[in-house]
């Protein structure tokens, strides 16, 4: 670190203050109880059960105390490490909340029983692993690369069975972060929460050692971790061996009444670079069933990059506007549909100036997220000429956009518009008195779709429900219709 200032982390961790004994910490039952009403309001041990019931062998420990053990090492530590969950459960609890979860009571000083139990503790762990496991591998030691891949396979093939198991991990994935999130609900916490999420992938370590080259014979061997790879993030720091977490958080704007926590609505664990656009629809589909409201999806270049069909048509399709981080050569003028520009995301008239069109065009990310006065008079000057929604998308995913010199306010005066105004009351017979006739007659260049039709209808994908507008739209919609500008001919 410059100056030999150590990492911020440490430094926290550092003022954290420390037991002035060696005497084990003490939970109280009271957040023991909240802890175990919390899974109980889950309903994953239940799912957990079930599934494991099929399984022979003796019962061990309950499921119920192996959870219950992790969140008291989360909230109590920080990590979920198996050793701190069992150190919690097995000493920090009150007799009565230990033998309510079935832990005896052992000796500490007595070391054959403390092995012991915490032998029951891993083996009750180990069979959830196990049970939930989409497909059996010997993680006791390497395989080869070609083994490991044979095995991989079950994560994405399309057997009903595995498809089960993969299914059943991403529900109790859900259960465990929505239930808090409902609980939010249900106290008004989310009142003011206007739909926005911000959806994005962070790295999730793991302990397994990347895959290598055995040195005797230089065989490839896999990780432990058979999913696991390679992490890259946006920055340019090196990458992290492990799982990409997508994580679908509760995002908040500057202009809305009212706050509300930041809380996360969706997770998905994934090989990191792989089902990139999926797992964040997989993060939305979770964020329906709460039934909240949708507004702006806020996402990064990954998501960017992803083709349409993977990613922005399936969530334009659940209601959400994209918020999207373009690179510095896709900036500004981008593409047309019906003959109307797309311009940094939004379709605008086709006779924008050209100063207004390419006012970011080459920016790099510094001058865009930082934009000083003339870049930002040029960006809201933008929008009287954007196209105006006229009707949201119906059962087929049809939008319909209008002309912005069309309607009761108008935010342009358009002379392509007011001809074709004209030209729908009737033709009108014009005689030119100063041709005579000698020379060629060239009709005058007929304009795009969308100036000569008063809506153009663009497909989006299905939709599940209508989205209402967020304060943010509401704003930019008044700006539009504020003061009307001219179109150059």
């Amino acid at each position: 670190m410059p100056g030999g200032s150590r990492p911020r982390t440490a430094r926290v961790a550092a003022c954290r203050p420390r037991p002035v004994t060696e005497a084990p910490l003490l939970i109280p039952d009271a957040m023991a109880a909240h802890l175990d009403d919390l899974l109980t309001d889950t309903g994953v041990i239940e799912v957990i059960e079930a599934e494991l019931a099929r399984r022979p062998g003796p019962s061990g420990l309950p499921v119920r105390t192996v959870l219950l053990g992790l969140l008291l090492a989360i909230y109590y530590t920080g990590s979920a490490q198996l050793a701190d969950a069992w150190r919690l459960m097995a000493f920090s609890l009150s007799p009565a909340t230990r033998r309510r979860h079935q832990i005896p009571d052992i000796d500490p000083d007595d070391r054959h029983a403390q092995h012991a139990l915490s032998r029951r503790f891993y083996r009750a762990f180990d069979k959830i692993t196990t049970g939930l496991d989409v497909v059996r591998v010997d993680r006791r030691r390497r395989l080869t690369a070609a083994e490991a891949d044979l095995y991989a396979t079950a994560w994405d093939d399309d057997e009903p069975e595995h498809q089960c198991k993969r299914d059943l991990l991403q529900d109790i994935v859900t259960r465990l972060v929505l239930t808090p999130v409902r609980r939010a609900r249900g106290r008004g916490y989310l009142a003011h929460y206007g739909g926005d999420v911000g959806i994005d992938a962070t790295a999730i370590p793991t302990w397994a050692r990347p895959p290598r080259l055995r040195r005797s014979t230089g065989q490839p061997l896999a990780s432990i971790e058979i999913t696991a790879g390679w992490h890259h993030s946006a920055g340019d720091g090196p990458p992290t061996f492990g799982y990409s977490a997508t994580l679908a958080t509760a995002a908040r704007t500057r202009d809305v009444i009212g706050a509300h926590p930041q809380l996360a609505l969706g997770l998905v664990i994934d090989t990191p670079h792989r089902r990139v656009g999926s797992a964040a629809i997989t993060a939305l589909d979770a964020i329906t069933s709460l039934g909240l409201p949708t507004g702006t999806l806020a996402v990064d270049r990954a998501y960017t990059d992803q083709t349409a069909d993977h990613f922005a048509r399936p969530a334009r399709g659940r209601g959400y506007r994209l918020a999207l981080d373009y690179k510095a050569e896709q900036r500004g003028l981008q593409g047309s549909v019906h003959g109307a520009l797309l311009v940094d995301g939004t379709l605008a008239c086709p006779l924008m100036p050209a100063p207004l069109l390419h006012a970011t065009t080459g920016l790099d990310d510094a001058a865009v997220r930082a934009p000083d006065d003339e870049l930002t008079a040029l960006i809201h000057a933008r929008q009287p000429y954007f196209l105006k929604v006229k009707q949201i998308s119906d059962a087929e995913g049809r939008l319909r956009l209008q002309c912005p010199a069309a309607g009761t306010a108008p935010s342009v005066n358009c002379p392509r518009f007011n001809q074709a105004r004209a030209a729908a009351r009737g033709p009108r017979t014009r005689v030119d008195l100063t041709d005579d006739g000698s020379g060629p007659r060239t009709p005058p260049p007929s304009p795009p779709s969308c100036c000569r039709r008063p809506a153009a209808t663009t497909g989006v994908c299905r939709r599940s429900a209508p989205s209402r507008p967020s304060p943010c739209t509401r704003a930019t919609s008044a700006t539009r219709t504020s003061s009307a500008r001219t179109c150059p001919t």
